[in-house]
């Protein structure tokens, strides 16, 4: 769940976090090219082509994170945090696309015959790469996570990925090198690859949850133990819960039954009341609509309501 900081620290933080992504990963790139050019693995290029891929999706992440903190407008009332989905599903699919690169190339090196070079610099250059990238992708995701920044997390989670893949280049490498067995090269290129399509395809998970709306259960939970409390405390009923994630907010939708005779004036302010409660309960925020009902005539205006929508009453 991307959540739109709400201070200018935060933003400075996470800008900045995003900016040091960007620039570590084109130095990365250099770094895994050089390797390659020095020993020609099919490993090393494999992990070279992951970090183009990681490069782009970076830039798309910035642009995303960027975007986020613009506020409402007229063209967008709800305001533009729902990029964070797509930042997180452009994210997956290039680390996807990136995988099944790596096993391309791994398989036609491997058919069309192996030769390496220069292992022992190329090793340790990719050995720093994966040193480099571990920590840098740590560090995202915790940030990510204290800021709930779903774009920022999916961004370290890309950087582990650069990470897992420099680290099974230097285990099919130090495996030639024990052994003199070239094919353990590419092997290793493959299984790493498959390890990353799993971690592609659980980001292009999240973001479609967020683009089709799909209901937390957590969140309804939650929701629901708020409701109950609130509204037995104030002898009001309540139906037609609904919530949703905006990308920096969770959006909530409500009908509360009143007692017959009770004012206008009185139900709102009880209705304000609840309102707060959730808005004060659920993290990061909540922006809650609460629809006024007259508990006495309920089923005669709306005779299609099942008899199980009303979750409590007076």
């Amino acid at each position: 769940m991307e959540v739109v900081a709400r201070t200018d620290a935060d933003r400075v933080a996470l800008m900045w976090a995003m900016n040091l992504s960007l620039v570590v990963g084109l130095v990365m790139f250099v770094m895994k090219v050089g390797a390659y050019l020095l020993t020609g693995s099919a490993a090393i290029l494999s992990d070279a082509a992951e970090s183009v891929v990681h490069v782009a999706a970076v830039c798309f992440a910035a642009f995303s994170l960027r975007l986020s903190y613009r506020p409402a407008d007229e063209d967008h009332l709800y305001g533009h945090a729902k990029i964070a989905f797509f930042s997180a599903g452009f994210e997956g699919a290039m680390i996807m696309l990136a995988a099944a690169y790596i096993i391309f190339v791994s398989i036609q090196k491997w058919v069309g015959g192996l030769e390496l070079e220069n292992l022992g610099f190329g090793t340790a250059l990719t050995g720093a790469a994966a040193a480099i990238n571990g920590g840098l992708g740590a560090y995202l995701i915790w940030l990510g996570r204290r800021k709930r920044s779903l774009i920022l997390e999916a961004n370290g989670k890309h950087v582990l990925t650069d990470c897992w893949t420099s680290t099974a280049v230097l285990v099919g490498l130090g495996l030639v090198w024990l052994t003199g067995w070239l094919p353990f090269d590419p092997i290793c290129g493959i299984l790493m690859a498959c390890n990353i399509l799993v971690s592609g395809w659980g980001l292009v998970g999240s973001a479609f949850a967020g683009l089709m709306d799909r209901a937390d259960p957590g969140v309804m939970g939650r929701l629901r133990e708020i409701l109950g409390r609130e509204c037995a405390a104030r002898n009001v009923g309540y139906h037609g819960l609904r919530h949703r994630n905006l990308g920096d907010a969770h959006w909530v939708e409500v009908h509360l039954l009143f007692p017959a005779g009770l004012s206008l004036s009185e139900a709102h302010r009880l209705a304000t009341a609840i309102e707060w409660v959730i808005e004060g309960s659920l993290e990061p925020r909540a922006y809650v609509t609460s629809h006024l009902e007259c508990a006495s005539d309920h089923g005669e205006l709306h005779p299609d309501e099942p008899p199980g929508g009303i979750a409590s009453g007076p």
